[in-house]
């Protein structure tokens, strides 16, 4: 059943693609108002990202002798 609907969508829309003219097609002025827009949200979203990052105070702090973390020494060897 989903190929009979397809394909009465398909032969639907092809009359309406022929009728356009491909010299005349363009994105227009709602085209470039989304892309601007779009261009903008970026720029705000990477200058926020920038301050936020610059706030980041990340001092790494030493490891503890004895913590897990690190492998444990010898006591003594002579």
């Amino acid at each position: 059943m989903p190929d009979m609907s397809a394909h009465q969508a398909l032969t639907q829309l092809v009359p309406l693609a022929a009728e356009l003219d491909k010299n005349k097609v363009t994105p227009g002025v709602l085209g470039f108002i989304v892309f601007a827009v779009m261009a903008v949200a970026v720029w705000a979203l990477m200058k926020s990202m920038n301050r936020h990052m610059n706030r980041v105070d990340f001092e790494e702090s030493p490891e503890k002798p004895g913590s897990p973390s690190t492998p444990a020494k010898p006591a003594a060897q002579e």
